[in-house]
Parts: structure tokens; sequence; C-alpha cells
């Protein structure tokens, strides 16, 4: 496990899990938020993008996480492991929600510089159907990926397997 993609709904807890997989293993982190959007919510130009995603991956040793399905491929073909956080949609609402009360207006460390936590109905409609519009097609490209496939449904797995982790350390 060198080079590890996290990917799930947003609200699915990808950063934390990404964080303490960090801790554990001294894996570098990336969080995509951080390096896709410039100040002020501003996207980056697909071609920037796709040039700044590519040095990432170049790296021997990472932890990536983040969606922007749009830079799957790139990702995965890359990477040796997968961590699928695949939990209902109703908890990913809930965590996005409790995300937006206890940071709203703030910076997250996980974020992009200048881009604050914000409450937008358009990113809760997106969580709202990201199983029924995404899953599929994410579990179409993990059956064909060769690598290590790891697929939570529950965190209480998630935490269990990052706990076994650390007592293996």
């Amino acid at each position: 496990m060198q080079r590890v993609m996290v990917i799930g709904s947003p609200g699915a807890g990808k950063s934390t899990l990404s964080r303490t997989l960090a801790d554990l293993t001294g894996l570098p982190l990336c969080h995509l938020d951080a390096e896709y959007w410039l100040p002020g919510w501003t996207e980056r130009e697909p071609a920037e993008w796709l040039d700044k995603l590519g040095g990432i991956v170049a790296g021997e040793r990472w932890i990536i996480d983040g969606n922007y399905g749009g830079s799957l491929a790139v990702r995965i073909a890359r990477a040796d492991t997968v961590i699928h956080l695949d939990y209902s949609t109703p908890r990913c609402l809930w965590r996005a929600a409790k995300r937006i009360v206890t940071t709203f207006g703030k910076v997250r460390a996980d974020s992009a510089a200048e881009c604050p936590e914000q409450f937008d109905p358009a990113f809760i409609a997106y969580i709202a159907t990201f199983r029924s519009r995404k899953r599929a097609k994410i579990v179409r490209l993990l059956d064909r990926f060769d690598g290590k496939v790891i697929r939570f449904t529950r965190p209480r797995d998630a935490e269990r397997w990052l706990g076994a982790l650390g007592a293996h350390g």
C-alpha cells in the first residue's frame, strides 16, 4: 500500500480517514479539494488541473483523497490500493450538514486557501443523488482495477480496519 486513493460520496469522511491513514503509514497526503480549487471557490482550468494532477500521481508514495470523477482514470492508473467509502445517502447528508454547521465560514485544513465552508444547496443535491448517479460508474471502474479494493459500507468497519492497521503498525 504505497499509492492509495480514498473515494466516496461527499460527506462520507474521506478526509478524516485519509488523515488517520497518513498518520499510521507515513504516506504523504493530498486532499484534492485543496489542489483543485483556487481562492474564492474558483475552479482551475481543465488543462492546468490535469497537469497539476499528473504531477501529484507521478509520486511513488501518496494518499489522494477525493472523487473528481473526471480524473478517476488518471489516479487509478497509478494507484495500488483504492479505499471506497460506500456509505448510505442519509449518513453522508448528515455528516455534510454537521460539517457545514461546525465549520461554516472557516477554511478547513483539507480545503484550498480562501475557500471557507459554505451552505450550497446544489452541493447538498449532489450528495443526495451521488449514489444513484455516480456509484455504478465507480463500482464498474473498481471491478476492472488490478490493485486492492477495500470497500467499507459502515464507518465502524473503517474504524476497526484503521485500528487493526495501527496495532500492526
